[in-house]
C-alpha cells in the first residue's frame, strides 16, 4: 500500500521534528534584502539621489552627518518544487523505488506545507508528464497524496534537462527544487541541474537505487533488459564482468556526489528499501550537521 493508515501520523511526527529539532535545516526559509521595514536589520548603504527619504537613518546623520539608508532582511515564503522521476527504470526494485519516491515526495510536501511554504510537484521522464500546481496549507496534503497515487511510470527514458527546460519556460521563480530520481539519464544528469544552478534555484538531489543494482548476484548466461531503453542483450556474467559493473556503478554514484559537492548542492543517495521517515530524518541530521 502506497500510503498506509498511519502515514499522516508519521508525516506529522516528521513535521514536528523538523520544527523543534532541525529548524530550518531541511527546508530553510528564504531571506531577501529589502529597503525599509523588515524583520531583522542587516546593514547600511549610502544614500543615492532618488532614494526614499523615509528610510534614512536619522540617528546616524545626527551623530556623524552621514546620509545612510537602512536595509533589512525580510522573510519570504519558500516555493518548494519536487521533481519526481517517472521513467521506466523507477519501477525497478522490491519495493519499487518509484513507490519510495512518491512517499518521499509526500513527506517533503507535508513538511513544507506545515511551514506555510508553497509546494508544487512535477512528474517527469523525457519531459514533464504531470504537474500539481503550487498550493499552501496542511490541508493540501490530501490533494498531494491523490496526485502522487495517480502518477505512473512511463515507457520513456529520463531526460532531466528537457524536463527542467520545460519547467523554467513556464516562468517558475527561484525557490527550492528537490529532484527525486535514480539519475540514469543517458543525456547526462548534469544538464538539468546546470539549468537550475544558472537560474539560482536551491537544489537538493535525492538519488535512489536498489541494493541489487549496487551488488548484483548474477552468474552465467543471462538476459539483460535496459529498463530505460528496453534494449535486450544476452550476456555471460563472470566475476570479472561483475567487478567491472560494480566499478561503473560506483563511478556513477561518485559522479553525482562530486557534482553536488562542486556546486554546493544538497545530495542524498539512498537504497529504496528503507522507510521514508528514516531517510527524511537522516537528511535532516546531515543538513543540520553541515551548518
Amino acid at each position: 500500500m502506497l500510503f498506509p493508515s498511519d502515514f499522516l501520523t508519521r508525516l506529522e511526527y516528521l513535521s514536528i521534528m523538523s520544527k523543534r529539532v532541525f529548524r530550518g535545516s531541511l527546508l530553510a526559509q528564504r531571506r531577501s534584502l529589502q529597503m525599509g521595514q523588515g524583520i531583522e536589520f542587516s546593514e547600511h548603504r549610502e544614500y543615492q539621489p532618488g532614494d526614499d527619504l523615509r528610510y534614512l537613518d536619522w540617528n546616524a546623520y545626527a551623530r556623524h552627518g552621514d546620509l545612510l539608508l537602512k536595509r533589512f532582511h525580510e522573510e519570504r515564503d519558500l516555493h518548494v518544487c519536487v521533481m519526481l522521476d517517472c521513467s521506466r527504470s523507477m519501477a525497478f526494485g522490491s519495493p519499487p523505488r518509484f513507490d519510495f519516491g512518491r512517499q518521499l515526495a509526500a513527506a517533503l510536501a507535508y513538511i513544507a506545507l506545515s511551514d506555510q511554504d508553497r509546494i508544487s510537484i512535477v512528474g517527469f521522464a523525457d519531459g514533464i508528464l504531470a504537474e500539481l500546481p503550487a498550493s499552501r496549507g496542511k490541508s493540501s496534503i490530501l490533494s498531494v497524496m491523490k496526485f502522487l497515487e495517480q502518477l505512473e511510470t512511463t515507457g520513456t527514458d529520463t531526460n532531466l534537462g528537457r524536463a527542467v527546460h520545460s519547467l523554467l519556460s513556464r516562468g517558475s521563480g527561484p525557490g527550492l527544487v528537490v529532484v527525486i530520481s535514480d539519475l540514469f539519464d543517458e543525456h547526462g544528469f548534469q544538464t538539468g541541474l546546470d539549468q537550475l544552478r544558472y537560474r539560482r534555484f536551491d537544489t537538493h538531489v535525492l538519488q535512489l537505487y536498489d541494493p541489487l543494482e549496487a551488488a548484483p548476484n548474477l552468474a552465467g548466461d543471462v538476459e539483460m533488459i535496459d529498463m530505460e531503453t528496453g534494449t535486450v542483450r544476452q550476456v555471460t556474467v563472470t566475476e570479472k564482468s561483475l567487478q567491472l559493473y560494480r566499478q561503473l556503478f560506483e563511478q556513477h554514484q561518485q559522479a553525482v556526489r562530486d557534482y553536488c559537492r562542486r556546486y554546493s548542492l544538497g545530495c542524498t543517495q539512498s537504497p529504496a528499501n528503507v522507510s521514508f521517515d528514516q531517510l527524511i530524518m537522516q537528511m535532516m541530521r546531515e543538513s543540520s550537521d553541515s551548518k
